[in-house]
């Protein structure tokens, strides 16, 4: 009798549950209750739960509010956050988390709710065939009563600990344990020293290559001079930043960098079904090839590294990627404020992180025809081009809303959420609008050349 009233898991809070276990594990969708589970009750959402959901969004989940609240409450919570939503949802019954699947697109087996509540939010996941995850509910240090659900709720907990069959059934997906709200970080090992963090990166470099070998993606390998007739995109952009707090030296050996690597990737041909790898296209950047320190971003500082400002290279291609139907199998970004913007800003102008031979970036041709990467520079900038051999019946934009800089616990952000914009070539409607990226960089330049205009 008390089985459907069984979460399939437990946790501290939302804070405390290793996300990144349940997307190994095959989850992909995520369905959150609010009150007394992400804030406390009526509360506004807080800069936590915030980049918390931008963090999700990152790691491919998709998100959804599903609760009993009024439409009213809802749309004063999510003012700030990216994520579907379905208000007076009827919990416990199932057809709010149904229905909510279905918004999703997802079925019932990818999917994980989290809530606070026994009888209402567990209760309906249970009825419903998904699994559930109750974590304890937010109560401020003055509340000192529990009314009678919560009591029964204890009761059925009791039951739930003493049947193991029942419990931990998604594994253990609890970070660490503790308090109601976000815990200290932990150091992971790669952070404690420079030797953890050159160990973890050969770690990740043997992960790739078995990655790859098990898998047996068709990789492109051709290249040719002449040029497919199509152009689909290009982009061109500054090679070397001059600016207060920039070192120059850095900036001239990073263009020294990527006038190495866009030789090696100038004229490359990605057949229908293959996979672009910019590593593997690269390789790895040594000075015996040429290649000196530049800027990179490592542990969160940015500092000189061998190869370092391939990531400028990297974003054009995502750029010119992103303008085209082609599909972006892997992507890291990291803060898209490393330097001033020099004239009108431009969405992805960087923020594409790469770094040999474990973050890559990677993207399969999904279309009927061949297309091709150009690549090359000049004294002053980088130029992009991607072709294909007849143009695509559709046309694509990006758009940036909402841009600004905002101040957390004394550092500045750059915020803004990135669209790609399909359009029918023939009739310029827009035929679709898809969030590619949800900014929060944290700003890496002098905080005096922000725009001021643009700080809220």
């Amino acid at each position: 009798m008390l089985r459907k009233f069984y979460p399939w898991a437990r946790a501290e809070s939302v804070f405390t549950i290793d996300y990144e276990k349940l997307y190994e594990r095959g989850f992909r969708g995520l369905m959150f209750d609010i009150d007394n589970t992400l804030v406390h009750h009526s509360d506004d959402a807080t800069p936590e739960v915030e980049e918390l959901f931008r963090a999700l969004r990152r790691m491919g989940f998709r998100t959804l509010l599903l609760t009993n609240n009024s439409r009213e409450r809802v749309e004063r919570f999510v003012r700030n956050i990216d994520t579907l939503y379905l208000c007076e949802a009827g919990k416990p019954g199932p057809e709010g988390y149904l229905k909510a699947a279905g918004l999703l697109g997802l079925e019932r087996e990818e999917l994980v709710c989290i809530g606070d509540q026994i009888f209402t939010d567990i209760l309906g996941a249970n009825r419903s065939g998904m699994a559930s995850v109750l974590v304890r509910f937010i109560r401020l240090d003055r509340e000192k009563k529990l009314g009678k659900r919560r009591r029964l709720e204890q009761v059925v907990l009791w039951f739930y600990q003493r049947s193991p069959a029942f419990r931990n059934r998604l594994g253990e997906i609890e970070i660490e344990r503790g308090g109601g709200m976000p815990q200290r970080k932990r150091k992971l090992f790669c952070e404690m020293n420079p030797l953890f963090y050159a160990i973890s990166e050969q770690k990740g470099i043997i992960r790739r290559n078995w990655k790859d070998m098990r898998e047996r993606e068709p990789f492109a390998v051709e290249r040719r001079e002449d040029r497919l007739p199509n152009l689909v995109s290009e982009q061109s952009s500054v090679l070397i930043k001059r600016a207060k707090g920039i070192d120059l030296r850095l900036q001239e050996n990073k263009a020294v960098n990527i006038r190495l690597a866009c030789s090696a990737i100038h004229g490359m041909v990605v057949r229908p079904g293959e996979v672009f790898s910019f590593w593997r296209t690269v390789g790895k950047t040594t000075r015996r090839k040429g290649y000196r320190d530049g800027r990179i971003l490592r542990e969160g500082r940015l500092g000189p590294g061998i190869g370092g400002g391939l990531c400028n290279l990297s974003n054009t291609i995502h750029w010119l990627v992103l303008h085209s139907p082609l599909e972006v199998v892997e992507f890291h970004s990291h803060s898209d404020a490393l330097a001033p913007d020099h004239g009108e800003r431009v969405p992805f102008s960087s923020g594409t992180s790469v770094s040999y031979n474990y973050i890559d970036y990677r993207f399969r041709n999904n279309t009927d025809q061949n297309v091709q990467l150009l690549v090359w520079c000049d004294e002053e900038k980088l130029y992009g081009e991607l072709r294909s051999e007849r143009a695509f019946p559709q046309r694509f934009e990006l758009v940036e809303e909402d841009h600004h800089f905002h101040q957390e616990d004394g550092k500045y952000y750059r915020i803004s959420q990135i669209y790609k914009v399909a359009l029918d070539r023939e009739t310029g409607e827009t035929v679709d609008k898809q969030l590619v990226l949800d900014n929060h960089s944290e700003v890496m330049f002098d905080y005096e050349l922000i725009p001021k205009e643009l700080i809220r």
